[in-house]
């Protein structure tokens, strides 16, 4: 997953990991098939064999064999995060006067399994987000190469909560993007936030030094068991976890707990929910974030407030690696508490994004396993950039005078290569990705063809009147000044139709929605890697449940052969912002992209729509307690609107 930040102008694209920030079941769910997983994982098994949890017992800890442990701070704030996810508000069970109960789980174990966790690293587009996740007694256990599949077990896309009903059936268990492997049963462990613990595995080798795990296991606890105020305000009886903990076991040596996620980086995970604890098993820090995300959705609250997760096993990976989204901050700017949720500050009356603000963002969003791509768009989309630098734009002329209106940037003057070349240098300290996106599309030649200055240079050059090889000579100046930063870069697809010269490990992105398939082809057989946009632009609003148009999409939908086929490595959801700001970005983002999210990480025969919609539904009602305002999907409520949530 990844983020794409674009500035001046600027487009912030957020992959919020796995599915996005969601809630908990809405229905008593009586069905197994009817788990509202999603994305729906790659294989998934589970049984009638339910497991009661509680928060006052359950733990989600490192394993002993994990090479991630305490120290590893992504794991760490993740278990927090999902332990809360599962259980919910902590303060409402302090103040509750229900009898206590054991977590049939003592925990679940996360274990890690490459030697580096990935702590401190970034996902990319090499992540390896796989994982498994075994829930059974005594305890769950995630495994994973890393924290990336950690997370996606855990949270199984981005941010999610618990159950509200008792689920009887494992195919009610609605996670969200579905799983790779996942056998359940209904054999089932109470969670008490009272005695259950998140840690890292004695085995994991990461630790409690890393801030990245012991943060995500705050998270992922108050997802669970919710607000721990709540809980100690509550008078209800206390009970005893059947599982003790969810043990974190981070296998590589280095758990990458500073690092940032990346194309490569292993996001995979194995999760067991067994007595006496659940083992969550990664490479990393980012696969037990994934698989701390898929933990918290497995629990669920019962009809008398015990929070119980079943017997399950779990191994899960991402079908594609890069899994974006593209949010637009230059047509309306989009403040840092938009961006980060709840945290941050804006300048409200310049409008701009200090060096502090992102790299807040950029930290925010790596706590979180989710990579952030700056993306500066030229020649065109750069009427601001104008009014900071003198000469950059092209003056355009009417008749032979100058019209007082400006263009794209200017191709013509070396001043502005100079500018480009000092923008790019600063901008490849600040974004630790190994990408930038360089836009290049839309490009208006109008202005360009008004300009006598801009029509001798074509002529001294050989162009004629052919404007689109003046555009692919600034285009090709552009691309060698951003190599000598030693980034990669991403591109539109118009760059490489226009037959600018690429470096071979350019990522060309496909967003014209005619002849997409045949763009695919085209691009995929020159041999460039291509992620897929066309399909998933969410601004364009229809009435109904468009989500389903997105879910069907099949990114290798397309003639070609196998090779040609691995080269697409993903996809991203646009929202573009004419009709975007502040005030409706949320509930127009989601859960719609929750459909791509599933799409991209779980197997392609995942393609039920009517099971999809199922969890979806329960998916977006996770949201909407977690305070994300998503939208509904249909005519339905969500189960805590009675309990004034």
């Amino acid at each position: 997953m990844y983020c794409l930040l674009k500035l001046a102008p600027l487009f912030l694209a957020l992959a919020v990991c796995h599915g996005w920030l969601f809630d908990n079941f809405v229905e008593k769910q009586t069905e197994l098939d009817e788990i509202a997983l999603w994305p729906l994982p790659q294989k998934f098994q589970s049984s009638d064999a339910a497991f009661k949890l509680s928060h006052a017992s359950f733990q989600i800890v490192h394993s002993k064999q994990s090479s991630a442990g305490p120290s590893c701070s992504l794991l760490e704030n993740a278990f927090r995060r999902y332990f809360e996810y599962i259980f919910g508000d902590m303060k409402k069970h302090e103040k509750s006067r229900k009898k206590m109960y054991d977590s049939d789980l003592a925990e679940l174990q996360v274990w890690i399994t490459s030697a580096d966790p990935e702590c401190d690293g970034y996902p990319s587009l090499r992540t390896d987000e796989s994982y498994e996740l075994s829930v059974d007694q005594p305890s769950a256990v995630l495994k994973a190469a890393n924290v990336w599949g950690a997370l996606r077990a855990v949270c199984h896309g981005w941010l999610f909560d618990n159950f509200v009903e008792k689920q009887t059936e494992l195919d009610e268990i609605a996670l969200w993007p579905l799983p790779q492997k996942f056998q359940s049963s209904d054999a089932a462990f109470k969670l008490s936030h009272a005695s259950f613990q998140i840690v890292h595995s004695k085995q994991s080798s990461a630790g409690p030094s890393c801030s990245l795990l012991e943060n995500a296991f705050r998270r992922y606890f108050e997802y669970i068991f919710g607000d721990m105020k709540k809980h100690e305000k509550s008078r209800k009886k206390m009970y005893d976890s059947d599982l003790a903990e969810l043990q974190v076991w981070i296998t590589s040596a280095d758990p990458e707990c500073d690092g940032y996620p990346s194309l490569r980086t292993d996001e995979s995970y194995e999760l067991s929910v067994d007595q006496p604890s659940a083992v969550l098993k990664a490479a990393n820090v980012w696969g037990a974030l994934r698989g701390l995300e898929t933990f918290s959705q497995l629990v669920y609250e019962d009809d008398y407030g015990v929070n119980n997760i079943n017997k399950t096993e779990i191994s899960d990976f991402p079908r594609f690696a890069h899994r974006g989204i593209l949010l637009d901050s230059s047509r309306h700017f989009l403040p840092l508490k938009v961006i980060l949720a709840n945290l941050g500050a804006y300048h409200p009356f310049t409008h701009v994004y200090t060096p502090s603000d992102v790299k807040m963002v950029i930290e925010f969003a790596r706590m979180r396993g989710i990579r952030v791509i700056p993306e500066f768009d030229t020649p065109g989309h750069t009427q601001s950039w104008g009014n900071g630098m003198k000469d950059l734009l092209t003056p355009c002329y009417s008749g032979s005078s100058p019209s007082g209106s400006f263009g794209p940037v200017n191709p013509i003057l070396n001043s502005s290569y100079d500018f480009m070349t000092q923008f790019f240098k600063e901008i490849s300290t600040v974004f630790p990705d190994a990408y930038i996106h360089l836009g290049g599309d839309e490009v208006d030649f109008s202005c360009w063809k008004s300009n006598p200055d801009v029509q001798k240079f074509m002529a001294e050059q050989g162009f004629g009147t052919d404007y689109s090889k003046l555009e692919s000579f600034y285009i090709q100046k552009l691309l060698d000044i951003v190599a000598s930063t030693n980034k990669g870069y991403m591109v539109w697809q118009e760059v490489f139709d226009n037959g600018v010269k690429l470096n071979a490990d350019t990522v060309v992105e496909v967003w014209m929605g005619n002849k997409m398939e045949e763009e695919l082809q085209n691009v995929t057989g020159a041999g460039f890697t291509t992620i897929l946009s066309a399909p998933w632009y969410l601004d364009y609003i229809s009435y109904g449940q468009d989500w389903q148009r997105y879910y069907k999409v099949e990114p290798l939908n397309f003639p070609g052969t196998d090779a040609q086929k691995k080269l697409v490595i993903g996809g991203e959801a646009c929202l573009w912002g004419e009709y975007v700001d502040a005030t409706n970005l949320s509930p127009r983002l989601w859960p719609r992209a929750s459909a791509v999210a599933e799409r991209l990480w779980s197997d392609k025969n995942v393609t039920d729509v009517g099971k999809a919609y199922t969890r979806l539904v329960q998916h977006r009602c996770r949201m909407v307690k977690r305070g994300i305002p998503a939208e509904p999907l249909f005519v339905g409520h969500c189960r805590q609107e009675y309990k004034g949530l």
